[in-house]
């Protein structure tokens, strides 16, 4: 999937962990993802936090996609800032779920935005192999 992820090749971010239904991302802030006031474009928060959300929701194997998602702006965060968002899933039922991902600055963890999503499997496979069967 990342292979095929050209938004977050782009804007630099790394997989640093992934497990079933969790991901981790991080992301360095650049000059270019600043507003007028000098700190972090919610839009850019928002897309590191989804992304997360994203790699969570696919590795039970089947194409998940967002159906919903909603964040909430906690702090400021600054260029040269490293957000780290941490994609955890809640609930799975049917074809759908709900994710919750926190976005820190690292190193002292301080919490950036709370984001939650909430996801919707297809029948295609994220692999080669069958995709597990939805719930």
């Amino acid at each position: 999937m990342y292979a095929d992820d050209k938004v977050a090749q782009d804007l630099g971010m790394e997989i640093t962990g992934i497990a079933p239904g969790r991901a981790v991302l991080r992301m360095t802030l650049t000059p270019v993802m600043v507003n007028g006031h000098g700190i972090a474009h919610g839009g850019y928060l928002f897309l590191l936090a989804d992304s997360a959300f994203a790699y969570a929701c696919n590795t039970h194997g089947a194409v998940t996609v967002a159906a919903s998602a909603d964040v909430v702006f906690v702090a400021p965060a600054r260029a040269g800032d490293v957000l780290e968002a941490t994609a955890v899933e809640r609930t799975r039922y049917g074809r759908s779920g709900v994710y919750d991902v926190t976005v820190r600055r690292v190193p002292d963890g301080d919490v950036i935005a709370e984001f939650r999503g909430g996801s919707r499997s297809r029948k295609e496979s994220v692999l080669d192999e069958a995709a597990e069967p939805p719930r």
